[in-house]
């Protein structure tokens, strides 16, 4: 039933994440656009620079205000369902957590405000100024939520108190720049300017397909495709740092990434293609790249990327480390006090305390560590291998999906560039169909980063099973039916409400109702319009 709770919790968790995580990367990169779209007219003063930026601030709206309600949800759970969590590191995760709200997310949801009521109330300078603190709130507010998922993954500027039971910061800064920290960052940040870049993309070669709106359409699609194309780029690049980090601080994820069961010589292969099989703890029908996932791992020719069996060993090792310093925990709480024990108990808790959270993985199997058999430590070891093929295959998906994205921007970028957007149908017709991959990359890769921390919820510190709350399984799986039913809804409404904004497209300003439409934006319908509008 423990385990069920903690599969129950995860899945929970996990569900909301994957919902509200369809909304912020669109927010992310849209953010940044919409900018970018007003410097160009508050640049040239050419009108339909902003009829561009409203008509793309409005699908900007919606989204953001679905990611807004699918958020906080997110943040009232890890009292709810993981109250040991947030009692163990609380005083580390918390604080950036409160920084992003009082910072970054108070920042963006005040200028929102004023991006779209203040188009007739400030002047063109005074309402880029709006824009760009938008933007930027919007990126700090990611800045600060990876920061904390970084963190889970390399809990560094932090140490255990014995007295206290909990996680400490010792060093703020340290966690501010932990290196897992900011490759999270740059490659989660670059993937929103993707993800949002293919969406305008995608719209605009909509409108072309159909002859609506054509001169918004091409200047959209000329800004999405050099964009996207840097954005797309950035993608890869920092996932590489990103692999790079893995080998220096996840190695057992970055083994299971690559389903390598034996360590092999360096530089290792890539596997490009196979069947991962982890009980028989071989890859079937693989297909290799000499050379490529020593370079992208270790970055050189003669760096050893340890298997998964050497690193189970290795794990095995450092439980029996750990119960070391679990023992002198032990010592320290029954004391009462660190200073009513020996030096020697003290010395051997902080020798061996960076691996008693292995010594935690034995609490499956036995309420006192201490007190496992051999055959239980071999098993807690074997715990430490993540799910290989949901690993491998979300991978290779998020690594494919980038590829083509590349290949489809870069081809728009020429195309953009040669006026020459609206000549061939069928690439149209491509970047309509394309609009899902940046969200199913997105979602790959969230997988790769979230399933190759398991079975840590803080990666070599705290499990997962010992993280959640004392809930019942009832309780657990009502409320994650209940979650599933309103972000369906949400979801449901949001598609609606940005289907029915792109069908009716950027204002159309010779429509009848044109006064009433332009007075609602801060228009003088008298007015004539500007040159090249």
């Amino acid at each position: 039933m423990d385990m069920d709770i903690v599969a129950l919790s995860r899945l929970q968790f996990g569900a909301t994440a994957l919902y509200h995580f369809l909304f912020v990367p669109l927010t992310i990169g849209l953010s940044i656009l919409l900018a970018i779209m007003e410097t160009v007219y508050v640049m040239t003063g050419r009108v339909i620079w902003r009829d561009i930026t409203k008509f793309w601030g409005t699908l900007f709206g919606i989204n953001f205000a679905m990611g807004v309600a699918t958020g906080v949800v997110m943040e009232f759970q890890f009292g709810m369902n993981w109250s040991y969590y947030s009692h163990y590191v609380g005083d580390v995760f918390g604080a950036p957590l409160a920084i992003e709200g009082l910072m970054a997310f108070f920042l963006e949801a005040t200028f929102v405000g004023l991006f779209f009521f203040g188009w007739d109330k400030l002047s063109k300078v005074g309402h880029l100024v709006t824009t760009w603190a938008v933007a930027m709130g919007t990126n700090f507010s990611a800045l600060w939520i990876l920061i904390a998922n970084g963190w889970m993954q390399n809990p560094v500027g932090a140490v255990f108190n014995p007295k206290t039971m909990r996680m400490e910061v010792s060093d703020f800064y340290e966690i501010l720049t932990n290196t897992v920290a900011q490759a999270k960052f740059v490659h989660t940040v670059s993937a929103g300017y993707a993800c949002a870049s293919i969406f305008v993309l995608g719209v605009s070669a909509w409108y072309l397909l159909r002859n609506r709106h054509v001169e918004i359409a091409k200047r959209s699609m000329t800004v999405a495709a050099s964009f996207g194309l840097a954005a797309s780029l950035s993608v890869v690049l920092l996932g590489d740092e990103s692999g790079y980090q893995s080998s220096e601080h996840q190695k057992m994820k970055l083994a299971a990434i690559e389903a390598m069961w034996k360590t092999e010589p360096a530089p290792a292969h890539f596997t490009a293609f196979g069947f991962p099989d982890q009980e028989a703890r071989e890859t079937h029908y693989a297909v290799h790249i000499p050379w490529v996932m020593g370079l992208i791992g270790t970055r050189s020719l003669n760096t050893v990327i340890p298997g998964i069996d050497e690193l189970v060993k290795r794990a095995e090792v450092r439980i029996v480390q750990g119960l070391k310093a679990y023992d002198a925990l032990q010592q320290i709480r029954e004391a009462g006090s660190t200073t009513a024990v020996t030096q020697g108990v003290r010395d051997a808790f902080e020798f061996n305390g960076p691996d008693m959270g292995y010594a935690l993985l034995l609490k499956r199997y036995v309420d006192d560590p201490r007190k496992a058999t051999p055959e239980q430590i071999r098993q807690a070891a074997w715990d430490t291998v993540p799910q290989v093929s949901p690993l491998f295959w979300s991978f290779r998906v998020m690594v494919a999906i980038g590829v083509f994205l590349i290949l489809l921007t870069a081809t728009f970028f020429v195309l953009s560039a040669r006026r020459r957007l609206d000549r061939h149908r069928w690439l149209l017709s491509v970047a309509v169909w394309s609009i899902p991959l940046p969200w199913i990359a997105a979602e790959a890769g969230w997988m790769v980063a979230e399933f190759g921390r398991q079975p840590w919820i803080i990666e070599g510190v705290l499990p997962t099973a010992l993280a959640v709350s004392n809930l019942g399984a009832t309780t657990l799986l009502i409320t994650l039916l209940g979650f599933v039913v309103i972000y369906t809804v949400l979801l449901i409404i949001e598609m609606k409400l940005m289907l029915k904004a792109i069908r009716k497209g950027p204002l159309d300003e010779h429509s009848p109702l044109v006064g009433d439409v332009l007075r609602g934006f801060g228009r003088n319908p008298s007015r004539p319009f500007a040159p090249g509008s």
